[in-house]
């Protein structure tokens, strides 16, 4: 094979990765082949499967989905436009993912927390997401209703039931994730889940259960008595 620092029109046909995955399909290329097609174009000095290289030479694949557009943008040769577009393909694995894992039932603290890791672990922020259910423990949507904090001001009953009402849900299962790692729940949290209890109940609809995901691991608010 020709050698990566040349420029794409200088390889043979055969070798060029948008022709390869045409004839012998995406599962054929290596992670800088794929990556390389959806940069499409490289910089003045380096062709484009040469900059998808040294891409994957600073990250791995694992780096590369979790890193933010700013990062990506400190990378020489990624632009504004190719940084979004890197975010943007690993969302929709990740979305892809999250859909798989949301048909499902939801029977336990443990199904709850399966179908929430994707979602929350890892992130650098707090999320809130709530499990909307029919009246069998069956998954209608998985939905992030905030971002940044678990302040009343943020997480409001009447947003995780207007959601529900919408779906037809007559069961639900929030969570929030601690940054720190450590799922032990405060004074707030506990506070918060009172209330949406208490809203739930207005409405006819269940709380079935408040999860605090940490590193690795989760607090049931169910299983301290609090929901």
């Amino acid at each position: 094979m020709a050698e990566y620092g040349a420029k794409l029109r200088e390889l043979p046909v055969h070798e060029r990765p948008r022709e390869r995955l045409m004839e012998l399909g995406a599962g054929a290329l290596s992670d800088a082949e794929l990556l390389a097609i959806l940069l499409r174009t490289g910089t003045k000095e380096e062709s484009v499967l040469s900059l998808a290289q040294r891409v994957l030479r600073r990250y791995s694949l694992k780096e590369l989905a979790e890193a933010s557009v700013g990062e990506l943008k400190r990378i020489h040769g990624i632009s504004d436009a190719k940084a979004c577009e890197i975010a943007a393909c690993f969302e929709l694995a990740r979305r892809l993912q999250r859909a798989k894992r949301d048909a499902r039932y939801v029977k336990s603290s443990d199904d709850a927390y399966r179908v929430l890791f994707p979602r929350l672990a890892h992130r650098r922020v707090e999320v809130f997401a709530c499990i909307y259910l029919n009246s069998r423990n069956r998954v209608l949507r998985v939905a992030e209703l905030s971002v940044g904090g678990m302040e009343a001001s943020v997480v409001q009953p009447r947003e995780v039931y207007r959601v529900a009402l919408e779906e037809g849900a007559t069961r639900v299962i929030v969570g929030h994730n601690h940054p720190s790692g450590d799922p032990e729940p405060s004074g707030e949290d506990i506070r918060i889940t009172k209330a949406l209890r208490l809203g739930g109940e207005i409405l006819g609809v269940e709380l079935l259960d408040h999860l605090i995901v940490g590193d690795g691991c989760y607090v049931s608010l169910r299983d301290r008595g609090h929901v």
